[in-house]
């Protein structure tokens, strides 16, 4: 059975939110041809040439406010009104939970579900050194 990993939570920021001087309330209530010129251009560039059917799918279920949605989409872009929902994304092994926060606006959902691991490398074992032989054994 796959461990639980735990999320860490971003800082409680200071002072409110914003992106590129709109609030993230102001953000939600645009629609998408208010959104195309604070976009970045890759973002405007794939919303211009038409989301899948897949990511439209995705994204309406995030507007009819499923309860708990999972998907493979990793090149999903998050929209404003994605943000303050949770979504659990497929690593390529399991599915990580992730809580969309507003500084992720305009990212990809794959950068918040990392497919690999951190590598922690351990002490050379029995023979892998000329100078291991001199590490002592448990």
């Amino acid at each position: 059975m796959a461990a639980k990993r735990t999320q860490k939570r971003m800082p409680r920021r200071r002072e409110e939110f914003t992106y590129h001087g709109f609030r993230i309330e102001d953000l939600q209530a645009m629609s998408m041809t208010d959104l195309l010129p604070v976009m970045p251009s890759r973002t405007r560039r794939k919303v211009l040439r038409g989301l899948s059917r897949d990511e439209e799918h995705l994204l309406s279920r995030f507007r009819n406010g499923d309860a708990r949605i999972r998907t493979h989409l990793r090149s999903m872009v998050v929209f404003p009104e994605m943000v303050g929902r949770e979504i659990e994304i497929y690593t390529g092994k399991e599915f990580q939970k992730v809580e969309l926060q507003p500084e992720s606006v305009f990212h990809y959902l794959g950068e918040f579900a990392l497919t690999r691991k951190r590598v922690s490398h351990g002490s050379a074992g029995i023979g892998a050194t000329r100078s291991s032989k001199f590490v002592p054994l448990k």
